[in-house]
């Protein structure tokens, strides 16, 4: 569901109904009953109230718990240290000039630019959304404008276009809403920081494509002009951490020597932003790691790079020999991870019919002409 204006005026000038919606349970088993006791106090309105707190809930530790925000602005938000990361980028290379967030939405990024010290002014078609950060971001002027329409001179403009239609996932640039290249006509002489799904079909683009992921999940890939792009990159990756560990970065114009051999100790699965950047072989050049094949994203080497998680190698196997190799080692359990091979991780775990208590992880993929497979240990980090 989502917010109408009228009721985030509402919500916003009546925080005493907020703190009684926070106070009851609203979860399935009593939903029904709490609706009624706040229909009772507040008649139509008590759907915004819902609607609120369980927005509130399900975004807790990613947003602020005293933002307005529906449920479906909240899922799309941003994470926390993905804005943070793109924000103080932008705010070096503004150097206090205007940075425009056409697609504000209830203001993650907004409050990230601000808080990294940009000169900041946000925009959305929704007017529910942009007065919804306008309450989030009140030191920020947001306007309800359509981001194909400029409402400002902004030099450095950011976006974040409509990822799906239909519940389709859009691939292409240009089936993106706003279209991308009709985004880019309308700020002709703007650099800009583009928010895509990291699955986007990027080859053509100019400036550099950054990958973000957090604690080894991909969020997303942002596409920065070549104003706003690193000195002589085109793909980077950055690795970010919700656990205490350091922020790792890779990009295209590190050394990508590594040599192609035979497994070694570990087998490393390098994290999903680098794979998506094109910058496994930087990674591996970077961390003392060999290819299995040149072709292949899987890893090998003695150990596993800090921030990174692999495979301890138990016995390399025929694939044919799997089931009864894992039979033979009391698995119960199996990780499965495939690359370079025609095969569904799924369907093979359950046709070895495990039955036993050791938990293994088996690593299938190709290495020159020829499938080969690595019965290995649980996951370990580095």
């Amino acid at each position: 569901m989502s917010l109408d204006p009228a009721e985030v005026a509402w919500l916003a000038a009546h925080p005493e109904a907020v703190a009684e919606a926070e106070a009851r349970e609203l979860d399935d088993a009593t939903l029904i009953a709490d609706l009624a006791a706040l229909r009772a106090r507040h008649g139509e309105r008590a759907r915004a109230l819902v609607e609120l707190v369980r927005a509130r809930r399900g975004a807790a530790g990613r947003l602020p718990g005293h933002w307005l925000m529906s449920a479906e602005a909240a899922q799309q938000a941003t994470h926390a240290l993905v804005a943070a990361e793109r924000a103080g980028r932008i705010a070096r290379a503004a150097g206090g000039a205007w940075v425009h967030d056409l697609t504000c939405s209830i203001g993650a990024d907004l409050a990230a630019l601000a808080a990294a010290g940009a000169r900041v002014l946000g925009s959305d078609l929704d007017p529910a959304r942009a007065a919804m950060a306008r309450a989030n971001v009140p030191g920020a002027p947001v306007l309800v404008a359509d981001a194909l329409a400029p409402a400002s001179r902004a030099p450095i403009i950011v976006a974040d276009p409509a990822r799906r239609a239909g519940g389709r996932r859009l691939r292409r640039p240009e089936q993106l809403r706003p279209p991308l290249p009709g985004l880019l006509a309308a700020w002709p002489g703007a650099e800009a920081a583009v928010k895509c799904a990291p699955g986007l079909d990027f080859a053509d683009w100019p400036g550099e494509v950054a990958l973000a992921s957090v604690d080894g999940r991909v969020k997303e890939a942002c596409l920065y002009t070549p104003g706003l792009a690193a000195p002589g990159v085109r793909r980077s990756a950055t690795l970010l951490s919700t656990r205490g560990a350091p922020t790792r970065r890779y990009h295209d114009a590190m050394p990508d020597g590594c040599g192609v051999g035979p497994a070694g100790r570990f087998i490393i699965d390098p994290d999903g932003a680098v794979v998506r950047a094109g910058l496994v072989r930087q990674f591996a050049a970077a961390h003392g790691l060999h290819q299995l094949d040149e072709r292949i994203a899987h890893l090998t080497g003695d150990a596993v790079p800090p921030g990174a998680t692999g495979f301890e190698v138990l016995a390399e196997v025929a694939p044919k020999r799997l089931r009864a190799e894992l039979a033979a080692r009391d698995c119960g359990s199996a990780e499965v991870l495939v690359r370079g091979v025609d095969q569904d991780p799924d369907r093979l775990r359950a046709s070895w019919r495990l039955r036993g208590g050791r938990p293994l992880a088996v690593v299938l993929t190709r290495v020159g002409r020829s499938a080969r497979a690595f019965i290995c240990g649980p996951r370990v980090a580095g």
